[in-house]
């Protein structure tokens, strides 16, 4: 019976069966196999690994490795920030990389990592995570118009804010309907926000293709894009989400948004296919 090879990691929470593609052996059989089909059955948290979804960790010209990430739907998606973080910390503790700067290809194009290592461990990861794209936008759900920001961050987001933050009845409810929405064509994260202050946001995120995470990097940098935009904090923000809390910052327009926080190896292990 042929296994395949995983180590299971998380940021904040959000976690996802990495495979190390460097492996010819590996790599050979990824390239030939259903991915989205893999990303499904390994994601199931009953019958497979259980995870946020599957990420591919493969050799690429021109950048230490490429990233591939997949919802746990089978979708793929274009970027991950926490799913990026754990890349570099695989990179460099397997020895793939041994400088603490690294430069990863995703379908959002580049993105460099600057790695804080503490005694040959990366304790946590800062990201340029690009140049978000802003913009205003309305729909309507329900007979009732929706006002949200729209933020790109290689990934599309839709980003509400409220003085309370929303429940879990309604976080269900709203999160797969508004993500869902033909508004989206093809479909969206959604971010439900609540500003403490000019320096502290809590957040919860509803994840297209996945539902509710512990935590996204790509919805925290969105939200405190949109905050900012909306002159609501600083440009310096802590990210509160269920899984603890990323580290934000972004200079203006025209400018990449950084995003710090940890990463985590919880186990490693093989996959009977």
């Amino acid at each position: 019976m042929h296994t395949l090879p995983f180590v299971k990691m998380h940021g904040l929470g959000n976690d996802y069966v990495y495979i190390d593609c460097f492996s010819r052996e590996t790599g050979s059989y990824i390239a030939k196999t259903d991915i989205p089909d893999l990303a499904r059955r390994i994601s199931d948290r009953h019958t497979g690994v259980g995870s946020d979804g599957l990420v591919l960790i493969l050799p690429c010209e021109g950048a230490d490795a490429r990233m591939r990430m997949f919802n746990a739907d089978g979708s793929e998606a274009q970027m991950c920030g926490n799913a990026i973080r754990c890349v570099g910390k695989y990179l460099y503790e397997s020895g793939l990389a041994d400088s603490e700067q690294l430069v990863i290809a995703t379908s959002a194009g580049l993105r460099r990592l600057d790695l804080r290592v503490e005694k040959g461990q990366v304790q946590t990861v800062c990201v340029e995570m690009g140049i978000p794209v802003v913009a205003h936008n309305a729909f309507v759900l329900d007979t009732t118009p929706w006002e949200y920001i729209d933020v790109n961050m290689g990934n599309p987001h839709a980003v509400f804010f409220s003085e309370y933050m929303i429940s879990s009845q309604q976080l269900y409810l709203l999160g797969d309907k508004i993500s869902g929405h033909p508004h989206f064509k093809e479909g969206t994260n959604v971010e439900f926000a609540c500003v403490r202050n000019d320096e502290e946001i809590d957040l919860r995120v509803w994840e297209r293709g996945t539902g509710e995470t512990m935590a996204c990097g790509t919805g925290a940098c969105a939200t405190v894009v949109a905050a900012i935009r909306q002159g609501l904090t600083r440009r310096n923000v802590t990210v509160h989400l269920p899984g603890g809390d990323l580290e934000i910052c972004w200079q203006g327009s025209d400018q990449p948004v950084y995003m710090t926080g940890p990463a985590a190896t919880v186990f490693k292990g093989e996959y009977y296919l």
